[in-house]
């Protein structure tokens, strides 16, 4: 199972840091991905971590502004929202990937989704 939490309205240029809880897994041996998906709008990814924390990949839209991490002996993934903009507004949530695995960019390499965290940024 995994839960995700931290979202809320703040305003454009504020920051917001999701956590990704799970459980059920041995979360550790998991490379992980955050995606967002706004109303009308398929889902997109924005960011992937390995198994151990050596490399991370994010998206064009979210590069430089928002950075994966996790704590494996909290079994936590995190995402550090920065400079928010109204365009970021959306439901984001975590995944799991291949065991043992550099991070992933497609999404159909991700076995499970959690349940999502609304992030809305105000003009």
């Amino acid at each position: 199972q995994l839960v995700a939490s931290g979202g809320g309205l703040v305003q454009a240029g504020g920051s917001l840091r999701l956590s990704c809880t799970a459980s059920g897994l041995t979360f550790e041996i998991y490379a992980m991905g955050w995606f967002r998906q706004a109303p009308g709008k398929e889902r997109e990814f924005l960011a992937s971590i390995s198994w151990d924390a050596t490399g991370r990949y994010y998206a064009d839209s979210v590069k430089g502004r928002f950075t994966i991490s996790r704590d494996n002996a909290k079994n936590t993934l995190y995402l550090q929202l920065n400079s928010l903009k109204p365009e970021d507004t959306a439901v984001y949530s975590c995944a799991v990937g291949p065991k043992y695995s550099d991070y992933v960019v497609r999404s159909n390499e991700y076995d499970y989704w959690g349940q999502g965290t609304q992030v809305t940024v105000s003009s």
